[in-house]
């Protein structure tokens, strides 16, 4: 293997154990904590975690194995599963991202109602949609036989093996993209930018108030004052990075790959097959970014992870805590419930 090669299989190994370990830290979160499994969000949470999963497992290690021996793993019809099962795993990822912006711009721009628009009937409805649209995708081209290996990207995914439908590939292929990482785009700009704004509306109106605070305090320390300007500033900055890393990680994972896929469509333009892989771990990556990027930097969910870790730490003091134990958790997942809408 060249040394190009070797720092593709390094990167990949690192995916793969980072997305095992996030996403596993999440469904034991999720477990845990009964205050997390109340919320609407987290049926798109959990179906986001379980598709990255299954993508670590069944699709990755397998990549690893066609970078290594350049060369297809397994027979035709294994690899055609394998390509099944990332064209459906990777379609409905993005569409549950696009789900969780949806419910947050219902949650931020009309909070008073979202109770009763969002349910976790509602919620299901929506992951229905969600698993029919990967699913139609994913066997069409399956039942095309446009699913296979394709040395570019070392590994099974969309592929026209038989090279004797080139101008309906093409199509599919573009249709395919459109709805999928296009529509789920658009929509996380759409929703999050109205989010920001939102945002922005109320840091606005915290400033003035805090400004006229420290107008009437005419006695006020001047560090209390400084301290009080620096959060006003880290209030703004806050939220604009909030949502820059939502799009932004979107963007930066599944750009490069699906750009790749529209430009191989143009037999005269030559792809290096070493870019083919990078743009291929990109897409990979999203699986690792997604558990911090929606869950584990939360606080409800920082503290869940403390919790877990205080109880396998301390057993012995979590038994030895007496009756007020059973008052202090019921008091903790009170608190989680505020820190939750604060959120």
């Amino acid at each position: 293997m060249a040394a190009v090669e070797v720092l593709l299989f390094v990167l990949m190994l690192v995916i793969i154990v980072v997305s095992l370990l996030s996403n596993g830290v999440v469904l034991i979160c999720f477990l845990y904590n009964p205050q997390i499994r109340k919320q609407v969000p987290c049926v798109f949470t959990l179906n986001l975690t379980f598709c990255n999963l299954l993508l670590t497992v069944s699709n990755m290690p397998l990549t690893l194995v066609g970078l290594v021996n350049k060369a297809q793993p397994g027979s035709d019809t294994f690899c055609q599963l394998v390509g099944f099962s990332e064209t459906f795993l990777t379609t409905n990822s993005m569409l549950s991202m696009a789900a969780l912006s949806i419910d947050r711009w219902i949650a931020v721009v009309f909070p008073l109602r979202y109770h009763s628009r969002i349910r976790h009937r509602d919620a299901a409805l929506v992951l229905g949609y969600t698993w029919i649209h990967s699913m139609s995708f994913s066997t069409a081209a399956a039942c095309l036989s446009w699913v296979g290996y394709r040395p570019l990207y070392a590994s099974c995914t969309l592929s026209d093996v038989t090279d004797n439908s080139q101008t309906p590939f093409v199509v599919f292929t573009v249709v395919f993209h459109s709805l999928t990482f296009l529509l789920s785009f658009l929509v996380l700009c759409v929703t999050y930018l109205k989010v920001l704004k939102v945002a922005r509306f109320h840091c606005r109106r915290i400033d003035v108030i805090t400004m006229q605070t420290l107008v009437l305090l005419v006695d006020i320390h001047p560090s209390v004052r400084e301290r009080c300007l620096e959060e006003q500033k880290r209030r703004r900055q806050r939220a604009t990075r909030k949502i820059s890393t939502f799009i932004g990680t979107f963007m930066v994972c599944f750009a490069p790959y699906v750009i790749t896929r529209i430009v191989e469509l143009f037999p005269s333009v030559p792809i290096d097959h070493r870019w083919g892989v990078v743009s291929k771990c990109l897409a990979y990556s999203k699986a690792a970014c997604d558990p911090f990027v929606y869950s584990l930097l939360r606080n409800q969910y920082k503290k869940t992870c403390g919790d877990i870790i205080n109880r396998l730490l301390k057993p012995s003091s979590m038994n030895a805590s007496g009756p007020g134990h059973h008052d202090n958790h019921e008091t903790r997942g009170r608190n989680n419930t505020v820190q939750t809408a604060a959120d």
